[in-house]
């Protein structure tokens, strides 16, 4: 069924045209037709070498509306640092004790935060979140003495983002049940945080194409003028 589902999404439009991203996400939430509420998903392939380390695209940006998922958030922190965290709303709050449960693979969060202080104790966890794109960072706002801002961030929707090998990088910018106006401005947005986000050492094209998508869904691509538009 879900087979036939997605060749119908795909009869329902030309495969080969683009289109501006207000029509993209309209016939993506209207062929998201699964039994659950499917998430929205952004890809775009940039113009970057990745090897190169001034080429790397990576950061975070506040999506208007949020992403519609709960996410769970562990912060490592010791005393008022960590009593501070509770109260923002964070899921694990610990210190050696934290680290360990880590270290053994109980890893069920979604966002892992640390006060600076802390960095000795979760260096030691490279190996751990660095592969699963947890480890905490002083450029993504996840090494901070302000642990309230960044949990607060998290729960509302904060999206980290960072470009594969292959260049390409992509989000999930919402759920199907959001209304189209809502996902269009957290596209909007995602786009906006991208091109702001140009690495010095990017040449020509830096967004070659859009796709957006739903889980179970056909992927529409977006007309990659559509970048300057939004970006202004």
């Amino acid at each position: 069924m879900a087979g036939k589902k997605l060749k119908a999404a795909y009869e329902s439009f030309d495969r080969e045209a683009v289109f501006a991203l207000e029509d993209a996400v309209g016939m993506v939430k209207k062929n998201a037709t699964a039994k659950f509420d499917e998430t929205i998903e952004i890809c775009m392939n940039l113009g970057i070498d990745t090897r190169h380390s001034d080429q790397m695209v990576r950061g975070v940006v506040a999506l208007p509306h949020g992403t519609g998922k709960s996410m769970r958030v562990a912060v490592f922190a010791r005393d008022d640092k960590a009593d501070e965290a509770k109260k923002a709303g964070a899921d694990v709050v610990g210190a050696e004790d934290l680290a360990e449960a880590m270290q053994s693979g109980k890893i069920d969060v979604d966002r892992v935060i640390a006060t600076p202080d802390m960095m000795g104790v979760v260096g030691r966890l490279g190996k751990v979140l660095g592969p699963k794109g947890l480890m905490p960072n002083p450029k993504l706002g996840t090494v901070t003495p302000d642990v309230t801002k960044a949990v607060e961030a998290a729960k509302a929707g904060e999206v980290q983002f960072r470009a594969e090998k292959s260049g390409i990088v992509h989000a999930g910018i919402g759920k199907a049940s959001f209304g189209a106006d809502q996902l269009h401005e957290n596209a909007s947005a995602f786009i906006r945080a991208i091109s702001k986000s140009r690495p010095t050492g990017a040449k020509g094209v830096f967004v070659r194409k859009i796709a957006i998508s739903s889980t179970m869904g056909a992927g529409v691509a977006v007309d990659p003028t559509e970048v300057s538009k939004i970006a202004g």
